[in-house]
């Protein structure tokens, strides 16, 4: 099992993220906040599941219900996963 971290960037994108999902609808944060959770567990187990894009160094996890990525590198010598961004798919992958 590895440890994983958000970035202070990650952090705010998913805090905004969850308020616009709830201005949207009473509980939709909650949801999206799960999804998220689900997927962090998911590469806490097995970080190497999600495929590597645009760089050797990070792996993108899309969320199934959410428009969403997770983006992260692996620190395998100290069981670490940095996440370095949770960015909706509208978003350019390459500024993130």
């Amino acid at each position: 099992m590895y440890t994983v971290k958000l970035l202070t960037e990650a952090e705010i994108e998913v805090s905004e993220a969850c308020k616009w999902y709830e201005d949207q609808q009473p509980g939709l944060a909650k949801k999206f906040l799960s999804e998220v959770d689900h997927y962090l567990e998911l590469i806490a187990r097995n970080p190497f599941q999600f495929e590597i894009k645009f760089s050797y160094r990070y792996r993108f996890a899309a969320l199934k219900i959410f428009p969403y990525f997770i983006v992260y590198r692996i620190e395998e010598d100290k069981k670490l996963v940095y996440v370095i961004s949770v960015f909706h798919t509208s978003r350019n992958p390459l500024n993130f």
